[in-house]
């Protein structure tokens, strides 16, 4: 069983002027422990409903990831996740590239459909219709995977004209960085994880495990359905670490999972990540070795 931690808030105690050096501890920390990756967020504006009201703290995901990879060694650095129509596809092929080539390949490309629309009618970022963004997810999971490939030929997609989309240098993951695909849509989201992706991420919902094995069972049949083995795609599930939530209720929370067919747990905490927590990982993550879905 892998553990994750995605940064969601960056409000800790000391402000703004403690990010500097915040974050090289926290990724120093994961690097230490184990922790299999370090995600962020990637928004202009705070979105986690658990932090204080207001324009709280909220750093541009891939400046930051770069920050992380100088000051890391071992864990692997993505977004959780980025909405398709903030970067154009060159764009963001160029910044996982950059990103894994420079960290020694420990980049994922974290990519949904985008779904927050007070924050792009708040920051002029766009929006378009759901129907549309899908659209435009698929045609950048097909210019990344050319892109990575070496294929320089000319991409014409109903959304996106690249005359010559180049990728110098190659990442250093090959045959490329993995892709994940957040969300649980099953017509649409769940077919594109089967055709693309290396990764999927559901949620972890307090029914006893039934949405988390129905989500699976959908995306097994999408799997069938192009040709692919189910157990290429990775199972990730994003859960929320408590307040003092002691290190044996954690591991036991992991092995529930992994009877689900869950292979890697992404981690929340409802405020700044805090030694307490990392301490409580540092406990669990030896003891989850061994846990297999």
């Amino acid at each position: 069983m892998r553990v994750s931690i995605s940064v969601t808030n960056f409000s800790w105690p000391d402000g703004p002027k403690a990010l500097g050096s915040k974050l090289p501890w926290l990724v120093r920390e994961a690097d230490e422990i184990g922790v299999d990756t370090v995600w962020v967020v990637d928004h202009l504006l705070q979105a986690d409903p658990t932090a204080p009201p207001g324009d709280t703290e909220m750093l541009e995901a891939y400046t930051t990831l770069g920050f992380l990879a100088a000051s890391s060694e071992r864990v692997r650095l993505g977004t959780m996740v980025t909405g398709v129509t903030f970067r154009p596809p060159s764009l963001l092929v160029k910044a996982v590239t950059t990103l894994d080539v420079l960290s020694g390949g420990r980049a994922w490309l974290g990519i949904g459909a985008g779904y927050h629309g007070d924050e792009a009618e708040a920051m002029g970022l766009p929006l378009p219709p759901t129907a549309e963004r899908f659209e435009r997810l698929e045609e950048t999971l097909r210019i990344a995977l050319r892109m990575w490939a070496g294929d320089e030929s000319p991409f014409a997609g109903r959304h996106y004209r690249l005359e010559r989309p180049v990728a110098s240098p190659p990442p250093a993951r090959r045959p490329h960085p993995p892709i994940l695909i957040g969300g649980t849509g099953e017509q649409k989201t769940l077919r594109l994880v089967a055709r693309y992706a290396d990764a999927c991420n559901l949620f972890d919902i307090p029914d006893g495990g039934r949405t988390v094995r129905h989500k699976l069972e959908v995306l097994a049949r999408h799997c069938e359905d192009v040709g692919r083995p189910f157990d290429q795609v990775e199972k990730t599930l994003s859960t929320r670490l408590q307040p003092g939530e002691p290190a044996d209720d954690f591991v036991a929370r992991c092995a529930a999972a992994a009877e689900l067919g869950i292979e890697h747990v992404v981690l929340v905490t409802p405020a700044a990540w805090s030694a307490e927590g990392l301490a409580t990982l540092g406990a669990a993550i030896p003891r989850l070795q061994d846990v297999a879905a």
